[in-house]
């Protein structure tokens, strides 16, 4: 049953009986918290063409509603709006179709969607000359999320990595620990591969600014310091040779990268995170430098005196934009151009999506004009979600200089919060360790993942490791800790007999229990939104809303000593319910919850 479709064709058939108005476009709004209602129709639109007060207009309509539908039991009006309330047997019906769903809301909203798309989105794209840190967490949730939100509303869709494992960010890090590495590796450092990669990237950056400073002090300009420092000459000539195939080159690219890979694998497994694909730059540059080619034989591109290739995209409101080296050597939009390409001959996604941070909006809106301009068929079907930075208390993080928040450190001071958290609480005194550890576990990645998912994801955020793991507000952990009270209740039920079931239709509910059931009613369109929108945060506030909600309804009702057996089966299978569709979007954000805790 969707209620809302319901309740607005029961308005326009208002319209029509007491009005004489034919094909009216109805939209309810939600009923504001100070006024009575769940379903407000707004009446102002009618009144000039009906010429009548829109107070009067919504009179007449309640009063038509309460006598003839048999869906809405009450009214009041408020100016010209129209507040509605359901009959209790509605809010009932609406209970057994969640109470019948084992999975409420995910399949009941891709029903809607026959046959969806074919998507295949793009996240995580690290790079291999450092570890993961606080932004790839935003970019990796951000995309799981969206990836689980989309196949929940009928979608087929593809999670892809691009790993960034070419390029002169790459050969830094490569020729700091060439110059300076000894044969020291990962093991002999006690070190994750990646955090090894890491730290020769900052040494890089460290020589190369004094360098700098040397030739400035000696009277060269910053900008032809910046340009002829040894260490960025031969960072460029290194990059050459590997492009080249130079055997020790790329020996080294192969030695580091797996160092970094094998770190890379064991964060994605911390924090829960899966690929059906993984691409690589390396594999990726020479198709783009084959359409580059292409390109220039159309027109598309044009080449410089230097021999470097360029695209003209004034007339588009954007740039002129290099596209290959004089040298030959390819650029990241060369790449993307090749990786793009790629990926649609292997998967023919009608969609496909990029999950990046805004600083590059720039960089997308040319890649997408390059498309349209060397006649992809897929290129309309491009879309660059693109998301806000995560800043800190301190500042803006910056990876050259060794200022980010390692991933690996953030997760595991997460969870030394939870557990000192959790103690404090005093509830898991008969926990065994292994159990006490999973749910540490739980909490930290549950506080970490939804704080960085209910921010909208266009916007900046700050974020702030202490406030994100409270049990109290909108966080992870407080709606995890509602999930756990509520199967206790459920289990409390079980201990006790009582079997959670729905009353008959004349059942007088309380309006703890409709405020419940109306949040209930709207997860499927939540979802749906969700998806359209490409934004976990609307499921996040949903789950918090929910929680609330829950959480006054307990505490306004005793669940197991009213006297009504039916008010108590109701309320433990109304209980069961919140804990299912919690769980169900807790999971459309990669969060577990707990059973107890």
């Amino acid at each position: 049953m969707h209620l809302e479709q319901i309740i607005k064709e029961e308005v326009e058939k208002a319209i029509h009986a007491c009005l004489g108005l034919e094909d009216q476009e109805v939209t309810l709004q939600p009923t504001r918290r100070e006024f009575e209602g769940y379903y407000t129709f707004v009446t102002f639109p009618l009144s000039k063409t009906l010429k009548k007060a829109p107070a009067e207009i919504a009179g007449l309509l309640g009063e038509y509603l309460s006598a003839n539908s048999p869906y809405i039991s009450s009214y009041n009006v408020v100016q010209g709006f129209l507040n509605l309330s359901p009959r209790d047997g509605v809010w009932i019906d609406v209970l057994k179709n969640a109470w019948s769903d084992a999975e409420f809301g995910g399949r009941r909203s891709g029903d809607r969607r026959p046959g969806g798309r074919k998507v295949l989105i793009e996240f995580s794209s690290p790079n291999t000359n450092k570890p993961l840190h606080l932004g790839h967490l935003r970019n990796n949730f951000l995309g799981d999320s969206v990836s689980r939100i989309l196949s929940a509303n009928g979608d087929e869709v593809v999670k892809a990595c691009l790993v960034n494992d070419r390029g002169i960010h790459i050969c830094k890090s490569m020729l700091a620990y060439k110059e300076l590495g000894k044969g020291e590796t990962p093991e002999s450092s006690g070190l994750k591969g990646d955090h090894f990669a890491g730290k020769y990237y900052v040494e890089f950056d460290k020589v190369y600014k004094q360098q700098i400073a040397d030739l400035t002090a000696a009277g060269q300009t910053p900008e032809e310091a910046a340009k002829n420092a040894p260490w960025i000459v031969e960072a460029q000539k290194m990059l050459v040779d590997w492009e080249n195939g130079d055997p020790a080159t790329v020996a080294l690219w192969k030695q580091m990268n797996q160092w970094v890979y094998q770190g890379f694998d064991e964060t994605y497994r911390q924090i829960g995170i899966s690929f059906d694909k993984t691409y690589y730059e390396s594999d990726t540059y020479l198709l783009g430098k084959d359409l580059v080619e292409e390109g220039l034989s159309k027109g598309v591109f044009y080449k410089k005196e230097d021999g470097s290739v360029w695209i003209d995209l004034t007339d588009e409101g954007l740039d002129q934009k290099l596209v290959l080296r004089a040298n030959g050597t390819s650029v990241y939009i060369t790449q993307d151009i090749g990786t793009t390409e790629l990926k649609y001959r292997e998967y023919g996604a009608g969609q496909m999506i990029w999950v990046v941070g805004n600083e590059q909006d720039y960089h997308f809106e040319v890649l997408f004009a390059i498309l349209k301009r060397l006649g992809r068929s897929y290129a309309d079907g491009c879309y660059h979600l693109s998301y806000g930075m995560v800043d800190l208390p301190s500042g803006k993080m910056k990876s050259r200089e060794g200022t980010v928040v390692d991933a690996d450190e953030l997760i595991a001071q997460m969870e030394h919060t939870a557990e000192t958290r959790t103690k404090e609480l005093g509830k898991i005194e008969d926990f065994e360790d292994d159990e006490a550890k999973r749910l540490y576990r739980m909490l930290a990645l549950g506080a970490l993942k939804y704080f960085l998912l209910k921010v909208d994801p266009k916007k900046r955020m700050l974020f702030n490791p202490e406030e994100s793991i409270d049990f109290q507000g909108n966080t992870g952990p407080f709606v995890q800790y509602t999930h756990a009270r509520i199967r206790s209740v459920v289990r409390k039920a079980a201990q006790n007999g009582v079997e959670g079931k729905l009353p008959d239709a004349d059942y007088e509910l309380k309006p703890a229990e409709r405020d419940v059931i109306h949040l209930l009613s709207q997860y499927p369109d939540r979802v749906a939104d969700a998806a359209r929108a490409y934004s976990p945060s609307l499921i996040s506030i949903y789950a918090y809303d929910l929680a609330k909600t829950y959480n006054q309804f307990y505490a306004g009702l005793s669940i197991f000593s009213d006297p009504d057996p039916r008010a108590v089966s109701l309320r433990v299978a109304l209980s069961e319910c919140v804990a299912r569709t919690i769980a169900h979007a807790f999971a459309l954000l990669g969060i577990e919850v707990p059973e107890r805790m």
